[in-house]
């Protein structure tokens, strides 16, 4: 069960950070953006880490409001979640 939850964190981490990457490049190159819904979908699946090492790295969203303050309640609910769980057990 953990081998499985850590391959699609690894998969959906990847792919929010692609799909935040090139977000970034249709920015720059005046194409059609990703939805930010699109982006919030990501972070909540799980992406959460690419989303914030992304905006970081790549200097995307960074002071973008309320993009970057809705990605870190995602951040923290599942953080929250998570230590729920953990507690519960």
């Amino acid at each position: 069960m953990i081998t499985l939850i850590l391959a699609w964190l690894a998969i959906i981490n990847l792919a929010g950070f692609v799909v935040f990457w090139s977000d970034k490049r249709a920015a720059i190159g005046g194409r059609r953006r990703v939805p930010e819904r699109a982006l919030y979908s990501f972070a909540a699946l799980g992406a959460t880490p690419a989303i914030l090492l992304g905006a970081s790295l790549i200097r995307h969203k960074t002071r973008k409001q309320p993009f970057r303050s809705i990605v870190i309640t995602i951040a923290v609910l599942q953080f929250a979640a998570i230590v729920s769980w953990f507690t519960l057990q």
